[in-house]
C-alpha cells in the first residue's frame, strides 16, 4: 500500500515560521491604493492588521466593502511572497530534496495555513511532485478555518481519497489538526521552535525532512 505524507509549509519547506508582517503591510497598502483608499496612519495600521475584525472595522470606517479589501490585500500577499520566493529572498530548506526521493515510495501533499495561491505556487515551483497543495481561501471565512482547525486537512484527505496518512508540521496546531482527522502527526524540530515542548500528541519527533523514510518504515 502506497503511504501518504501530508506536509505543512511555512518552518516545514519554507525557511522561516510564516510570511513576515512587511508582506502583510505593502499588501493592504497596495489593496487601499487599488480602492482608491486614503486612510489615516491608525486606519492604515488596521487595515494592515493580520486579523480580519480589525480590518473590517477600518473598511467600514473608509466607506469600502471590506470583504473586496480582503480579497485584494490577499491576491497582492500573495503576489509579493511569490517574488520573495523566485528571488530566493525566502528559500527551502536543504533538506526537501529528501522528497523527491520519498515521493517514489509515497504520495506527498503539501497542506498550509498560508494562502491558496501560495501553497500552489510553491507546490509547483519545488522539484517535488505533490499529489495535492491546499491552503485557506481568500475569504474572512478562509482565514477562520486555518488550523487547528481541521478543515484543510479534511479537504485535502477528500481529495486525495484516503482516510490515514502522515502529517508533519512544526506546531502544536498541526498536531491538533492531524488528530482530528485521524492522521498521525510528526512534529518536525526547525530553528524557531527547538526549544519548544514536544506537543502531547505527537506520535514522532524528527530533526530532518530526510528522517521521513526511516518513519515509513516504523509504521
Amino acid at each position: 500500500m502506497t503511504e501518504t505524507i501530508l506536509l505543512d509549509m511555512d518552518g516545514v519547506v519554507l525557511e522561516g515560521p510564516g510570511t513576515p508582517q512587511s508582506v502583510y503591510d505593502r499588501a493592504a497598502d497596495t489593496a487601499a491604493a487599488e480602492l482608491g483608499l486614503e486612510p489615516t496612519d491608525r486606519q492604515r495600521a488596521d487595515l494592515r492588521a493580520h486579523g480580519y475584525e480589525t480590518v473590517e472595522s477600518a473598511c467600514c470606517a473608509l466607506g469600502a466593502d471590506p470583504r473586496e479589501f480582503w480579497r485584494r490585500k490577499e491576491a497582492a500577499a500573495s503576489r509579493l511572497a511569490a517574488d520573495r520566493i523566485r528571488s530566493g529572498e525566502r528559500a527551502r530548506y536543504e533538506d526537501v530534496a529528501a522528497l523527491e526521493s520519498l515521493a517514489e515510495r509515497a504520495t506527498l501533499a503539501l497542506v498550509s495555513n498560508n494562502r491558496h495561491e501560495t501553497v500552489r505556487f510553491v507546490a509547483d515551483h519545488l522539484p517535488v511532485p505533490f499529489a495535492a497543495a491546499r491552503g485557506r481561501d481568500p475569504t474572512p471565512e478562509g482565514f477562520c478555518r486555518r488550523k487547528p482547525d481541521p478543515h484543510l486537512l479534511r479537504e485535502t484527505l477528500d481529495e486525495l481519497g484516503i482516510e490515514a496518512g502522515l502529517y508533519v508540521g512544526d506546531r502544536e496546531t498541526d498536531v491538533l489538526a492531524a488528530e482530528e482527522v485521524g492522521l498521525e502527526a510528526a512534529y518536525l524540530r526547525r530553528p524557531h521552535n527547538a526549544d519548544v515542548p514536544l506537543p502531547e500528541d505527537a506520535a514522532y519527533e524528527i530533526e530532518s525532512l530526510g528522517e521521513l523514510g526511516n518513519v515509513l518504515e516504523k509504521r
